[in-house]
């Protein structure tokens, strides 16, 4: 199936509920350790690990969104790992943030967030949406850096994280600008075949894979 398929892509919105959910019953919560709000994201990262366990059984390849998207058993594992890896977070912040005045509802709905585009790239199948997911990390990330406000360093390295963030978005940009003048699209499928028959303009290609590279290696940290 290529048309909308919301069903392929429910841990994604169950997720993005949750978020949003966590973001609002927060504003509630009168508890300085933030408890209720601690217990309530653990279980929607449980819920969202289970429907990603249940989805394995399913080794099949479904597409959804116009293609964007791709879902199958690697993509499930992946973002299963993913997410038992931001609860196991959560599990040790407990511990870290609290002496440090960093138990805040943005911690927990933050982290969810940067969870959502982790998911989000992991299932893409088009470059737009893999940048979408990798620009919502990122923004939850710059957040989650500055979490400590009245802490020098963190407001210094979250503004250079935003700085060198912004820089790398222009260059992944305009490595995908080239690319798709180079090939006509931005679905990965296409591209590959665009490649494999030669009728592309190679030299732009070249450049924009290596502004792509060069904006994704800012955006993880590999340089500077």
């Amino acid at each position: 199936m290529t048309d909308l398929n919301w069903l392929a892509v429910t841990p994604e919105i169950v997720l993005l509920g949750m978020a949003c959910l966590v973001a609002l019953l927060d504003l509630f919560v009168t508890c300085p350790q933030r408890r209720p709000t601690y217990y309530l994201t653990l279980a929607s990262l449980a819920a969202v690990a289970g429907l990603h366990l249940c989805a394995l059984d399913d080794g099949s390849s479904v597409y959804a969104m116009q293609k964007m998207v791709v879902t199958d058993a690697m993509g499930h594992l992946l973002s299963l790992s993913a997410t038992l890896a931001v609860a196991a977070s959560l599990v040790y912040a407990q511990v870290y943030a609290g002496p440090r005045d960093m138990l805040k509802g943005e911690l927990f709905t933050l982290s969810l967030f940067a969870l959502l585009g982790i998911s989000i790239m992991i299932i893409g199948n088009n470059f737009l949406s893999i940048y979408l997911g990798l620009e919502l990390m990122s923004l939850s990330l710059y957040a989650l850096v500055a979490l400590r406000r009245d802490h020098a360093q963190s407001t210094e390295a979250a503004m250079k994280y935003f700085v060198l963030g912004a820089l790398a978005s222009g260059f992944l940009l305009y490595g995908l600008s080239m690319m798709y003048g180079a090939t006509g699209s931005l679905d990965i499928g296409e591209v590959y075949k665009a490649t494999l028959t030669g009728q592309i303009n190679k030299q732009v290609l070249a450049f924009g894979v290596v502004f792509i590279v060069a904006g994704l290696a800012f955006k993880l940290g590999v340089v500077p």
